[in-house]
């Protein structure tokens, strides 16, 4: 089945077998371990951070840090926390994995190569199963959008209805006098779409900034295997780019692992200019502030799961 926000809402599906690699965090420059397995059904996605004996659950409302990744932390504890999470959740999201742990031993996801297929093929080598509870959307009834600073440089994201089931995201970004540029792309996200269109985008940085975020304790872990790097017009990455357009594609792979924290997949299509992390997480936050703004959308007999209640009590909240 074609599982990422499908026209086919079909069955909670978790992994067959747990999995694991080991990398280094893209920020905190430490080595990172990190093994997908299988969970209960209806229990959602579920970060555990293995050195603390804590979980953090992949929601929006549990995003505590969107400075260049999204980071879950736990309230009240800010050393709990595990950064960098948006490339495994987009492929989680993207191959139709409802419930699953993920283990992490230390702050960060281990950043790969700097997109999401490492995670992608893990799952593949790990393999998935179906339970027999049906899988429920988020629905968008209205459009709802948040913005950051003014005038034509003005950043945006919203989230509208859309007439055709599954998800629709279209994105501009634009970078002046880099080899970046303005670019834009609208694509229906499917399993399929994802895994040729969005998968391999890698994470991409300027390299003027480069000595500033080290300077401030991030991109510790960064080099020319895990990020493209920029510098004016040159690309610096020794084999360039894996496509022209990578950066904007790298940006969408993003907006689907940020909204994946919505805790499940949404019937609605995407918009955004030069949207990053936070007017991301700040779209969800939006959306489930607004209960006339969305509805659980079910195709089989209504089951409360607990992503379902938790988002619930999110919004009462």
């Amino acid at each position: 089945m074609d599982g990422f926000l499908a026209v086919e809402t079909g069955r909670r599906t978790t992994l067959k077998a747990p999995i694991g690699c080991v990398g280094v965090g893209l920020h905190s420059g430490l080595r990172a371990s990190l093994t997908l397995r299988p969970a209960a059904t209806g229990s959602g996605i579920v970060f555990r951070r293995t050195d603390l004996g804590l979980d953090l659950p992949a929601r929006f409302d549990w995003v505590g840090d969107t400075r260049l990744c999204t980071a879950l932390v736990a309230p009240g504890h800010p050393e709990a926390r595990i950064g960098t999470i948006e490339h495994v959740m987009a492929a989680l999201a993207a191959c139709g994995i409802d419930d699953a742990v993920i283990d992490v031993d230390g702050p960060e996801v281990p950043i790969m190569d700097g997109s999401a297929a490492p995670f992608v093929f893990l799952i593949d080598c790990a393999g998935t199963v179906d339970s027999l509870v049906s899988r429920n959307r988020i629905e968008v009834l209205k459009t709802v959008r948040v913005t950051e600073g003014e005038g034509p440089d003005a950043a945006w994201a919203e989230l509208a209805p859309t007439a055709t089931p599954g998800f629709e995201a279209s994105l501009a970004i634009d970078f002046s006098n880099t080899a970046i540029g303005r670019q834009a792309m609208t694509l229906r996200v499917t399993e399929s779409s994802f895994r040729a269109l969005l998968a391999d985008a890698r994470t991409f940085t300027l390299a003027e900034d480069v000595a500033r975020l080290r300077a401030i304790g991030l991109a510790q872990g960064g080099s020319l295997a895990n990020a493209v790097v920029v510098d004016g017009p040159l690309v610096l990455n020794p084999g360039g780019l894996r496509h022209t357009n990578e950066f904007v594609r790298h940006k969408l792979l993003d907006v689907v692992g940020d909204l994946a924290l919505a805790g499940a997949p949404l019937r609605a299509r995407f918009s955004g200019e030069r949207s990053g992390h936070a007017l991301n997480n700040r779209l969800l936050r939006a959306l489930f502030a607004d209960p006339a703004a969305w509805r659980w959308q079910d195709d089989e007999a209504f089951v409360v799961s607990a992503p379902r209640q938790m988002a619930r009590e999110a919004v009462a909240a």
